[in-house]
């Protein structure tokens, strides 16, 4: 809310600068004082018209954008160096004058135009070709902002990573998703207040990480309607990254060129690779679901079902790996007792 005020007030303290402007140049033209602040006001409010719609327009896509001008205006005057316009056939037309001057302006217009438009889309390492014998550090994975969703906040996990120091920098937290978590909080629902809740706690943990800022963006963008399209867009403006746990909106902002880091992919990647053969030590939970059968898990949630171990519910045991079987909601795996985990007198 403060810097909704201030950029308020900054905006009517030019206001009344450019009324006062008007008014002095009136004066000097001797010319009515109304008419001068009239016209100091309609510019003025063409200003304050041009900011607002330039709300979403960075400082680093404004200086993206005055390079490419400065590219596509050199090229014009490269190419406009070739005197086209001085053989006798030109300056035989009448009006010759006048005809060179419109091209040269459309030359101009048109190469600083379209050297604006390619810079703007274009990302920071291409503009190497300007110095390109001298290379910059490069922003790395950990030091490029990462702008997170609800889902990924309340899944609570993200303090986590953070504070192993596999994540660093700039945290980016846009200010419809701390609202969104402050309805859930005031939830009458148990279940939806106990997110929200939870949510506000993962913040307050990433807050006291060190190694890492936490910003909340203060933009709103009413204009928009959808949590995705808001992140999405709020993501190409800052060149952030998404942190998301929704397969759905990644999909949608790879498609418009925003990189997404999705905790369930990670955590997916991070499952340790079992293969048959492979020994491991393993705490017999329940049975399962054939006779003799009992039921272990990894320390990532996976489900192992040993064979003929039944009467070892309750101990941790060593198994062997015998085989793994897809299944929808992942891969179960199958395994046997070590002989040494069996009964004495086997083999």
């Amino acid at each position: 809310m403060g810097r909704s005020l201030s950029i308020n007030i900054i905006r009517g303290m030019v206001l009344v600068i450019c009324v006062a402007i008007g008014m002095i140049i009136a004066k000097s033209f001797e010319a009515g004082a109304h008419l001068g602040a009239t016209l100091g006001a309609c510019y003025g409010a063409l200003l304050i018209i041009l900011d607002h719609l330039l709300r979403y327009f960075t400082f680093r896509g404004f200086s993206h954008g005055t390079m490419g001008l400065m590219v596509g205006l050199f090229c014009a005057w490269l190419i406009l160096r070739v005197n086209f316009f001085d053989n006798i056939w030109f300056r035989g037309i009448e009006n010759h004058e006048t005809i060179e001057n419109v091209i040269k302006l459309t030359v101009y217009t048109g190469l600083g135009f379209l050297g604006t438009m390619l810079a703007l889309r274009s990302n920071r390492e291409e503009f190497s070709f300007i110095i390109p014998y001298v290379r910059f550090r490069q922003d790395s994975l950990v030091e490029q902002p990462l702008l997170v969703d609800t889902n990924v906040i309340i899944d609570g996990r993200l303090p986590g990573v953070c504070e192993t120091g596999f994540l660093s920098g700039t945290i980016i937290i846009p200010r419809f998703v701390l609202d969104e978590l402050h309805v859930l909080a005031d939830s009458p629902d148990p279940i939806k207040s106990e997110r929200g809740k939870r949510g506000l706690e993962s913040i307050e943990k990433l807050k006291q990480t060190q190694r890492l800022q936490v910003s909340i963006h203060e933009s709103r963008m009413e204009s928009e309607e959808l949590v995705d399209t808001k992140l999405i867009q709020l993501a190409r403006q800052l060149y952030a990254k998404i942190a998301t746990n929704d397969a759905n909106l990644g999909k949608v902002a790879r498609l418009q060129g925003v990189k997404v880091l999705n905790f369930n992919d990670l955590a997916r990647a991070l499952r340790p690779s079992v293969k048959p053969g492979d020994h491991l030590e393993l705490t017999l939970m329940k049975e399962g679901r054939d006779e003799n059968q009992a039921v272990g898990y990894l320390p990532d949630g996976t489900m192992i079902v040993v064979n003929e171990a039944a009467r070892k519910l309750g101990e941790t045991v060593e198994v062997i790996v015998s085989g793994a079987l897809p299944t929808s909601a992942g891969r179960l795996i199958f395994a046997d007792l070590h002989q040494k985990s069996g009964q004495p007198g086997n083999g």
